[in-house]
Parts: C-alpha cells; structure tokens; sequence
C-alpha cells in the first residue's frame, strides 16, 4: 500500500482541534523510524520459524536464555507500539490534509474493517501455512489495529484533548485490570470459559478458548488484547498534530515528549510497585541484572512496556527529523542510501508486513528442507506445534540472522517497486 498508509494510515504534546498548517504529502522521520521497526520485526518472524529454541522456550526467559537471544528478541518489542502509535499519527495527518472528520471516521472504518479481514485470512496463512478451521482465528497487530482504527472513528469527532486524555488514561490505568483475572482455559479436559471470561480475553488477558460453548469447536487465540492498544492509537492521533507545527518547535517537543516517557519508565521500573507485572530483580551477573530490568510485559503491553518503547521512538523521531546531526549523517554522501533503504520499506508497509510473513516462512521451509530437518509443523498452528512439538527442528542464532538479511534484501526490489 502505497501513499499515507502504514498497516493502517500513518506518523502527545501541546494539541489543537485544528491544524495550523498543513502537514506535507509525506513526513520522511515517520517512514524512516517505521521502516526500520518493520525489518527488525522480520528477524522476530525468522527466528520463530528457524531458532532451534523458539518451541521450546522463551527467549527473555533469563534461565534459559542468553544475552544475545534475549536481546533478539527484545528489540523487537520497539515494532508493535510503533505501528500501532504512528497508525493514529497517520489518521491525524489525513485529517490535516483536508480531510473532514465524517470522511475521515468513514476511512477509518473501512479500513479497520479491511485489516481485520486479512488478518483473518491472508496473514494468518502466510503465518502458519495452513488454514485448518480447527483453530479458527489468531488475533495478532494487525486485528488490534483494524479494531482500534474503528473505536477512532468515533475519537475524530471528540476534541482533540479529550482524544489524548483517553488515550493516555487507558496507557496508564490499565495495569490496575492486571488484579481481575480470568481463569485460562487449560485444553480439553478443562471447562470452557464462560462467555464474561471470553470477553476479558479479548479485551485485556491473552488466552485461547474454543469459540462456541463446548469442546471441540473451533479455537481462537487471543495474543492482543484490544486494552489498551486502543489507547496508543488514541495518543498517536494526538501526537499527529505535532506535524502542522514549526519543525524546530516539534523537535523540542518530540525530544521532551520522548525524554519524560523514557525518564517516567526509569522510575516506575527501579519503584516496581506498579505498572509491571513482572517484577525485576538482581541476576547472576550485572548484565542479567539489567536484562531484568528491562524484561516487561507485551501480552497486554503494560505502562512499563509502553513507555521503554514509545519513549525512545520520539526521541527518534527528532533525531530524524530533517536538519538534525543525525538526520544530517544518515542523509549525507555515505548515509544517504540507509535512510532510502529504510524509507522505503516505511513507506509500503502493509505490503512488507504481508510479504515478510510469506518469505521469512518459506526460508524457513527450505532451509530445514535442505538440511535433512523436520518440515511438517512448517505447516501447522501453534496449537499442533505445542501439542506434538517437533525434534531436531531448527538452526542457531547465526543462521537466524543470515536468513533474516537475506529475507530483507529479496524484499527490498520489491518494496521499492511498489
């Protein structure tokens, strides 16, 4: 998808119902930091599908993991928010366009109602190869986006302030729904979920469940929890009105937005009182102790979680903006290609998004292929994988990363095509 639209369409400060001038055709610091979290979210879709450990273990799991695999696995925590804040980013800019609210609350709909559907039915098959009715539906970022695009659609029409202060309560009040669990479901000799349970699922616990009142039916699996990825899109659509401002003026405001996120997770985190469910605590050594520390929750996001990634993808955001030292080094004779190459991919993201699903899989497939290894859950759910996992599947951390690289650099021509 070419134009303004990221996985959705595009991108909290000082705000204003009403742009003050209008926003560019294309704003490239936004594509620039999306495209860079879209390739680092392909290395966390190759390692699932190629790390010897990725069905066996969790890798920011300090007593199984090591400081490279966490750290593999953890920078990539940096994608979701990301995608998810600039997608609201995007929204206001459409609005700052010309826009008016009505077409824009009709776009939104549409759009979000387009997303879900291919996460249901493109997405889910370039994940697992396999569209076994058994397990119905997998609800991924891609469905969190869609829906939350749709509850935005009625935001638009509220002032932009009110917008942000919803926005911004759902980030940082949710955690206190962390002390009302629901009982999971634990396979089929466990009772099903009553439908209150299911809902809770789907709005802030994730879990599986079969859909229907008994077992077997179809299942669905619920990896994120609309709460409060509603609210992140809420906050990056007021976050869009930064970019009807002066470029100096919304660098200072970026680099202070960013700071204080960055600074308020500091403290939260070294408090631990709330906001994280996953408490830190001292390693073995100072690195673990520090892989500890920033080890927080994705599954729903928590407070902490979010400000660790929103904060420093502001202040990225300014140091790519136009006239920056460092927008200055990666736009120069030597760095000007880095900044294309990424740009480009943040410019086509839906489209990467569906294709790195695809690609990174079938790599996968012919690399076990290749070498004598196991094949077949290449082509199954997570439910299969877990039930009857596979042996002797999979490859090292090195062959990871080659793969991933090489995944990205086949994407590239093709990026830039479209």
């Amino acid at each position: 998808m070419s134009g303004e639209s990221n996985l959705a369409p595009q991108g909290a400060g000082p705000v204003n119902p009403e742009p003050t001038q209008p926003a560019r055709r294309r704003i490239d610091s936004v594509d620039l930091l999306r495209g860079i979290v879209m390739v680092i979210m392909m290395l966390d879709h190759t390692r699932d599908f190629i790390h010897y450990g990725a069905l066996l273990f969790d890798p920011l799991d300090l007593s199984k993991t090591t400081t490279a695999l966490f750290l593999t696995r953890w920078i990539t925590h940096y994608c979701a928010p990301v995608f998810v804040f600039l997608a609201g980013t995007g929204a206001y800019l459409q609005f700052a366009r010309g826009k008016s609210k009505s077409e824009l609350s009709r776009f939104l709909i549409t759009r979000g109602l387009w997303l879900i559907v291919l996460e249901f039915t493109v997405v889910r098959l370039g994940a697992f190869f396999s569209l076994n009715p058994a397990f119905l539906l997998f609800l991924q970022v891609i469905f969190v986006i869609g829906f939350s695009m749709i509850v935005l659609a009625a935001l638009v029409h509220l002032p932009l302030k009110i917008t942000a202060g919803f926005g911004l309560a759902m980030i940082a009040l949710h955690n206190i729904l962390d002390r009302f669990p629901v009982k999971p479901w634990q396979g089929p000799q466990s009772p099903v979920p009553s439908w209150g349970a299911k809902l809770w699922m789907l709005l802030h616990q994730p879990g599986i469940f079969p859909i229907g009142p008994h077992f077997p039916s179809p299942l669905v699996f619920v990896l994120y929890p609309l709460i409060p990825w509603i609210g992140v899109m809420a906050v990056g659509y007021a976050f869009g009105a930064l970019y009807t401002k002066d470029a100096k003026l919304r660098q200072r405001w970026l680099l202070l937005i960013g700071g204080i996120a960055t600074g308020l997770f500091i403290f939260i985190r070294a408090i631990d009182k709330y906001g994280e469910p996953l408490h830190w605590a001292r390693q073995k050594n100072l690195v673990f102790t520090i892989l500890s520390f920033i080890n927080t929750t994705k599954y729903p996001p928590s407070l902490d979680y979010l400000l660790m990634t929103l904060g420093p993808a502001i202040i990225a955001l300014a140091f790519f903006e136009s006239g920056s030292k460092v927008a200055g080094s990666i736009s120069g004779p030597t760095g000007s290609w880095l900044r294309r190459f990424f740009v480009t991919f943040g410019r086509v993201p839906l489209f990467f998004y569906i294709l790195q699903w695809f690609t990174s899989h079938s790599i996968a497939i012919a690399l076990h292929a290749a070498f004598g290894k196991p094949v077949h859950w290449l082509f199954q759910t997570p439910v299969e994988w877990f039930t009857n996992p596979p042996t002797g599947n999979g490859f090292n951390l090195f062959v990871v990363y080659l793969s991933w690289i090489g995944g990205v650099l086949l994407l590239y021509p093709l990026c830039r095509w479209f």
